[in-house]
């Protein structure tokens, strides 16, 4: 029987994959001050432990003004450098190849966590937790004085002679990625935030060479891809996360052009998602069921010639095997299967009839899981679940 391909090897420049399962970015809001805490190396570790051939750590902010909430992770700072190293070894020492997308939110900063209402931070908040000076400090910037919600404040419009600077602190971002030893980045250029604040429309009315036109509106996005790549070695992989589709005026359409101009730039994979920008769910993928973005990675990959990740609602492994199988994308990612369970990749490689020693995972799990299926013959594992319709 032929190893099925989500658990086939895989290149990407310099880099090898065990197999196809990619940890999605998922935010924790954990971070004090930008700096990585237990939580994030424990988080990082169970999915590293769990068989993942990727794991790739939480949107970090390239600058202070980017932190979406109090406890954004952050790489502005040579300091943030020794926290994120640490998990960076621990995801490498079981297996798994570690990976982090560089993020700035933009007109999105300076909020409560998710979980605590997400509405704007007030300043006697921000006074309180950080002290006076950081109010000012985290200022929010877009690429327009346009606020949505229209509840939310206004940022301010960045200046034509800032944008080249904030544009080298994503490339300084990535140098201490490189400097703390991960292997993959990726650039967030979706969701609502400040890269896909340039690219829509929605959110970018300039005037200048960074706005008005498709190629325009590219430009600060094609620009962070350059600054990074100067930044990142040429055989490490870099990946660029798009809103495919926002509703409000970047689509599918838009987003193959983008992937034609960067992929001679050095980007590497395209990771394929919605929404995010005007507050409310992407409807043009129709209903919110399984694999619902996977069109759009499909679509990235047959018109601009360019490996994708679909991400979105692939929670069992038999649908993950047929995406590929299909040719319908190159990588699967989760992100909330794999806070349900965060063996995920052990799970389905035994749906799927391979790793019968369960090597996938640490020796101390490996072990007795082994153990259990070789003596207890008629066990069924309470997640098992044989098809999608099952």
């Amino acid at each position: 029987m032929a190893t099925p391909l989500l658990f086939t090897p895989m290149e990407l420049r310099g880099v090898t994959l065990k197999n196809r399962v990619v940890v999605a970015p998922m935010h924790q809001y954990a971070a004090v001050r930008g700096f990585a805490t237990d939580w994030h190396l424990m988080n990082a570790g169970r999915y590293a432990a769990g068989g993942a051939g990727f794991v790739m750590m939480e949107s970090t902010k390239v600058e202070r003004r980017g932190c979406g909430t109090l406890g954004d992770l952050g790489l502005w700072e040579d300091a943030h450098i020794p926290g994120l190293r640490r998990c960076v070894e621990f995801i490498r020492t079981h297996g798994a190849v570690p990976g982090i997308q560089l993020g700035h939110s933009g007109r999105k900063a300076r909020r409560f966590r998710p979980w605590e209402g997400g509405a704007p931070l007030p300043r006697e908040a921000v006074v309180e937790a950080l002290g006076e000076s950081e109010w000012e400090a985290w200022e929010l910037v877009a690429p327009s004085a346009l606020n949505s919600p229209e509840s939310d404040p206004i940022p301010r419009a960045l200046s034509r002679a800032e944008i080249p600077e904030l544009i080298e602190r994503w490339g300084q971002a990535a140098r201490r990625a490189h400097e703390a030893g991960f292997e993959i980045l990726e650039i967030h250029g979706a969701h609502g935030y400040l890269v896909h604040e340039f690219l829509s429309p929605f959110s970018n009315r300039r005037n200048d060479e960074y706005g008005g036109s498709d190629l325009n509106r590219m430009r600060f996005a094609i620009e962070v891809v350059e600054s990074v790549r100067a930044h990142w070695p040429a055989e490490k992989p870099l990946f660029l996360r798009l809103s495919v589709e926002d509703d409000v005026g970047w689509g599918p359409a838009q987003s193959v052009e983008l992937a034609k101009l960067v992929k001679p730039k050095g980007v590497d994979v395209i990771d394929c998602s919605s929404g995010g920008m005007s507050g409310a769910p992407v409807v043009s993928a129709g209903p919110i069921s399984y694999g619902y973005q996977v069109p759009y990675a499909e679509r990235i990959r047959r018109e601009a010639e360019i490996m994708t990740m679909a991400v979105g609602l692939i929670v069992h492994a038999d649908h993950a095997e047929s995406i590929l199988q299909e040719g319908r994308a190159d990588l699967i990612a989760l992100a909330r299967e794999l806070l349900y369970n965060p063996n995920w990749p052990m799970d389905a490689a035994q749906k799927l009839g391979v790793d019968p020693k369960f090597a996938l995972v640490p020796p101390p799990q490996a072990y007795w899981l082994e153990k259990r299926a070789r003596q207890v013959k008629s066990m069924v594992p309470s997640t098992y679940r044989h098809h999608l319709d099952a």
